[in-house]
């Protein structure tokens, strides 16, 4: 469905091994973000239409079954990535029930790591927050945390510091549509958790912890009495655990879509070219990544560092 569009946004498409981008090609593109919800529903994501300017759209977490729905007459598009786009149901759904869906080594993994660090010398706490006021604490409290985590030193996504998102939280508080949690150790602050509400999903947005406790796994734990909280609050319909994978979305989730970035893009021969050369060079990456596996390849490899 075609609507009247808002605004666009330069958007690269970059030539990346892992997470270095070596390069980039620029092009304004207008974000389509479809929800969990709407993906959960398998519903078609409304398109805006596109300004004279614009080279197109990123359409972010469609489900997969949707694609030929938004290609239209003069686009042509391209799969930026694909993953599973994982979810917890809490509706019909009891904590205890929950906790017996996990697979038999995490269940036992999370007792003893509960255990541990229930048993700590230094005496673990864990507090949530959801009113406006208890938000601005909870930001004061995480935010040293969120400083060293490897979310915010590597990639520049831990919880946001200044007043404009602290407004932001304690908005969105004020509406029932925000939760927080604070685990510390001795009274000080070792992991974080920051969730807002989309529809009637909650949405795992800033997560982090000190990695000097690493061994006692306090992200896991964390989250793990967050859930039992949501669970017998009732409030939301499902956790959305966003877009990307990773084995603690696979553990916790009850439930995920098959979804796609999706880039639609005018059919001119600049953006095909552009978008070929892009998708060209993931796949000779990809070949480089699996030559690298091989005994021989990697002798070699290895015998070139120490010429």
């Amino acid at each position: 469905m075609v609507e009247p569009g808002g605004g666009a946004r330069l958007v690269s498409l970059r030539f990346q091994i892992g997470a270095r981008t070596l390069f980039s090609i620029p092009r304004r593109l207008e974000r389509v973000a479809v929800s969990l919800d709407e993906a959960v529903a398998g519903k078609v994501p409304k398109v805006p239409r596109l300004a004279g300017s614009q080279d197109g759209f990123l359409i972010t977490s469609l489900p997969e079954m949707l694609v030929g729905e938004v290609v239209g007459r003069g686009f042509f598009y391209a799969v930026r990535q694909r993953y599973t786009r994982y979810y917890a149901t809490f509706e019909d759904l009891r904590y205890d029930q929950w906790l017996a869906g996990l697979s038999g080594n995490a269940r036992s993994g999370l007792r003893r790591k509960q255990k541990k660090l229930a048993q700590h010398a230094d005496g673990m706490m864990i507090r949530s927050f959801r009113l406006p006021d208890e938000m601005a604490e909870f930001h004061a409290l995480a935010r040293p945390v969120a400083i060293v985590t490897y979310q915010e030193r590597l990639m520049g996504m831990g919880l946001p510091n200044g007043p404009e998102f602290v407004a932001e939280m304690r908005a969105l508080a004020a509406e029932d549509r925000a939760r927080a949690w604070l685990m510390t150790l001795g009274g000080r602050a070792i992991a974080y958790l920051w969730c807002s509400a989309e529809g009637y999903a909650l949405r795992y947005d800033y997560v982090g912890h000190d990695p000097a406790y690493s061994e006692l796994s306090p992200g896991t734990v964390l989250h793990a009495a967050a859930f039992e909280e949501l669970f017998a609050e009732q409030r939301f319909k499902r956790f959305d655990f966003t877009e990307g994978e990773g084995q603690h979305k696979r553990q916790f989730a009850t439930d995920g879509v098959a979804c796609v970035d999706l880039l639609l893009l005018r059919d001119t021969v600049a953006n095909r070219a552009a978008v070929g050369a892009v998708e060209a060079f993931d796949r000779a990456v990809d070949v480089a990544k699996r030559l690298a596996e091989r005994p021989a390849f990697a002798t070699l490899a290895r015998r070139g560092r120490r010429a």
